[in-house]
C-alpha cells in the first residue's frame, strides 16, 4: 500500500513503514514542499492506528538527497539565507530526532549538504556501495548547517569533520563506514533488502528503543552525573512497559520474547 504526499510517499511493510523522499528530477533536492511532505508523511507514520513500530527513509531515483533546492531558495536578499533553516528545516530534522520509533536510513545514492545531515539522523544508516557523502557548502560560498557540525566531530572526530567541510570532498560509502560514520554498506541491489532486515529488527524490539534513542540524542549535552539521572528516570519508564513484562517472562521460560511495542 502506497500514500501519497508533496514530493514524498509511504509504503508499508508490515510494521515497516518506508518513507521515499520523492522529487527524483532534482535528486530529491530538500526544497520547502518536499520537506513540508515528508514531515506529514512523518505525521502518518506516527499515528498509532496505523500500527508502524520503525520506519526506513530513502531516496527515488539515483539519489538520497543532493542538498537544499537551490532553485528554491533564492538568494536569500530579502529573508536572509538562514530564514529557511530555522523556517523549515529544522523543525524537520527536529522531529527526525524526536521520532517515537527507531529509523533507518537507506542512502540510496549522493547525501550532500543538508541531505547528508538528514542521512545521518538515522539511528542506523546503511550505503549502498555506489552511495557518497558530501558538505557541499564551501562550493557555493556557505557554511555548513542541518547539524553537520555539532553531528560529525562526535561521530567521526574533529580532523576528519573539518577536513569534510573545508575540502568539500566526496566521502565514499565504505570510506565513511571506516570512518564509523555509518553503520552498513551493502549492494546497489541489496540496499533495501538490507534496510528492511535491520528495520523488522527494529519493529520486533520493545517499547524501550524509543527511550534509548532519546537518550543517546541527550548525552552529549549532559554530564556524566546527569545522564545517570537520565538513564535512571528512563529506567523507570521502560519499567513500567508491558515489553518489560513479556521480557523478563520470556526470559524465565527460556524462550524468545514477543514485544508490542507497548
Amino acid at each position: 500500500m502506497r500514500t501519497d504526499f508533496d514530493r514524498a510517499y509511504v509504503t508499508a511493510h508490515g510494521k515497516v513503514a518506508v518513507l521515499t523522499l520523492n522529487h527524483p528530477e532534482a535528486m530529491n533536492a530538500a526544497g520547502v514542499k518536499l520537506v513540508k511532505g515528508a514531515a506529514a508523511a512523518l505525521n502518518f507514520i506516527e499515528n498509532k492506528d496505523n500500527g508502524f513500530r520503525a520506519m526506513i527513509l530513502t531516496g527515488e531515483g539515483r539519489g538520497f538527497c543532493s542538498g537544499a533546492n537551490l532553485a528554491e531558495r533564492g538568494t536569500g536578499e530579502e529573508t536572509g539565507v538562514g530564514h529557511s533553516l530555522e523556517t523549515v528545516y529544522h523543525p524537520f530534522l527536529r522531529r527526525l530526532r524526536d521520532l517515537s520509533i527507531p529509523f533507518v536510513t537507506a542512502v540510496n545514492g549522493a547525501a550532500a549538504g543538508v541531505g547528508m545531515s538528514i542521512a545521518l539522523m538515522g539511528d542506523l544508516v546503511v550505503a549502498a556501495r555506489s552511495a557518497y557523502f558530501l558538505q557541499a557548502f564551501t562550493r557555493i560560498g556557505l557554511v555548513p548547517d542541518g547539524g553537520s557540525t555539532w553531528m560529525l566531530p562526535r561521530m567521526i572526530g574533529l580532523a576528519r569533520a573539518k577536513e569534510l567541510s573545508l575540502l568539500a570532498e566526496r566521502l565514499p560509502a565504505e570510506k565513511a563506514m571506516e570512518w564509523g560514520l555509518i553503520n552498513r554498506v551493502a549492494g546497489d541491489n541489496e540496499l533495501m533488502e538490507e534496510a528492511l532486515k535491520l528495520a523488522n529488527q527494529l519493529a520486533d524490539g520493545p517499547a524501550s528503543l524509543a527511550i534509548t534513542r532519546s537518550l543517546y540524542w541527550q548525552s552529549p549535552l549532559k554530564t556524566y552525573e546527569e545522564q545517570l539521572d537520565l538513564e535512571r528516570s528512563a529506567q523507570e519508564r521502560a519499567g513500567k512497559t508491558q515489553d518489560f513484562m513479556e521480557g523478563v517472562t520470556a526470559f524465565l521460560q527460556k524462550r524468545q520474547a514477543k514485544f508490542s511495542g507497548q
